[in-house]
């Protein structure tokens, strides 16, 4: 065996980290699956289908496929929305331009598209890192933004700059209720989480984490440090492509540049903070709490308008407190909900023992 199969054969860190991933036993894992599949598109109305449940889900795999790269990998990223934008615009030109191409292939070709642009967004990696890469990402946010309004080839030459997302529809089924909405980014989102979790369990994983740590000890074992970043920076993009098209076609019905600005990288960002580095769960948890807490702030500010605060310093106090809880919690838990989750689980686990 080489020493670099050697090395990456049982690493203690890596076992540390996979046990990680599972928040739910087999069990709850499968009640969850069946009111996901069953329970909430026969019973969930559309509001929360479409308000809550959709972006959840978008922000969720969006939030997996920084988790690949930032928290598996170690590279610094800020440039989400730009990639979200570049699979809406790729995922939008293949189906208006090439409508013999069943909606799974869409995905799968603007994914892929994606993934171009994240490898050439990712080369600066090779020499930088740390805030550098952080600003380069960045560009990249300028840069789309900017490329997609002033070329009008991709938006089929419409000069409104805002493009409404055009009817979807694979193997005969009409994709145009929220419930059909939402199964369509349930189905998808649950074979990518299937395959990251995988993913991030092979060899290509552990090479992931073993830069992430320390990319000279990695080099020294013969890891190909180039590659290895830039596999991430592709298999990032391509999953965060995929949710940029679902954010345009299931939740926001058009495909504009400003759908994807700066604001939506760091809630993406945000997400997998909250959540957990390193956690394929994790990032359920923090689109949770990135899309319920708002909600939360302002039902509670409607309270408060009762008693005659304006409606514009409601508006600066939910950021107020939003921006607090986010400090507070990572000064408490840097290691976001799911260390909480599992901690929880543990204890009630040996709770009659403890007891």
């Amino acid at each position: 065996m080489s020493s670099s199969n050697a090395a990456l054969a049982s690493p203690r860190k890596f076992k540390r980290y996979s046990q990680r991933l599972p928040l739910l036993k087999p069990g709850l894992a499968v009640i969850a699956a069946l009111i996901a599949w069953v329970v909430v598109p026969l019973f969930g109305n559309d509001y929360w289908l479409n308000a809550i449940l959709i972006p959840f889900l978008v922000l969720s795999l969006a939030g997996l496929g920084l988790n690949l790269v930032t928290g598996y990998a170690g590279q610094l990223s800020l440039g989400s929305a730009a990639f979200m934008s570049i699979g809406a615009y790729a995922t939008y030109n293949l189906v208006v331009r090439v409508p013999a191409l069943p909606l799974a292939v869409d995905l799968f070709l603007g994914g892929l598209i994606t993934a171009v642009a994240g490898v050439l967004f990712g080369l600066p990696s090779l020499r930088i890192k740390g805030f550098y890469l952080i600003v380069s990402t960045l560009a990249a946010q300028f840069f789309v933004e900017w490329i997609f309004t002033r070329v009008s080839w991709f938006s089929n030459d419409d000069t409104s700059g805002v493009l409404s997302a055009p009817r979807l529809t694979t193997l005969g089924w009409k994709i145009d209720t929220p419930a059909a909405r939402y199964l369509l980014v349930l189905g998808v989102a649950t074979v990518l989480f299937a395959l990251a979790a995988s993913l991030v369990r092979s060899e290509l994983g552990r090479r992931w984490m073993a830069v992430r740590d320390m990319d000279t000890a990695a080099r020294v074992i013969g890891i190909p440090i180039g590659r290895t970043k830039l596999l991430a920076f592709a298999l990032s993009s391509f999953v965060i492509g995929i949710a940029g098209a679902l954010w345009a076609f299931a939740y926001l019905g058009t495909v504009e540049p400003h759908g994807f600005d700066l604001n939506l990288s760091f809630q993406v960002l945000f997400i997998i903070i909250i959540g957990g580095m390193g956690s394929i769960g994790g990032n359920f948890l923090g689109a949770a709490f990135i899309v319920l807490l708002p909600i939360f702030l302002s039902n509670a500010a409607g309270a408060l308008a009762t008693v005659g605060i304006e409606a514009g310093q409601l508006q600066n106090l939910q950021k107020i407190v939003f921006g607090t809880l986010i400090i507070v919690f990572l000064i408490k838990e840097p290691d976001g909900l799911a260390r909480l989750v599992r901690t929880a689980r543990n204890r009630l686990r040996d709770w009659p023992l403890r007891a």
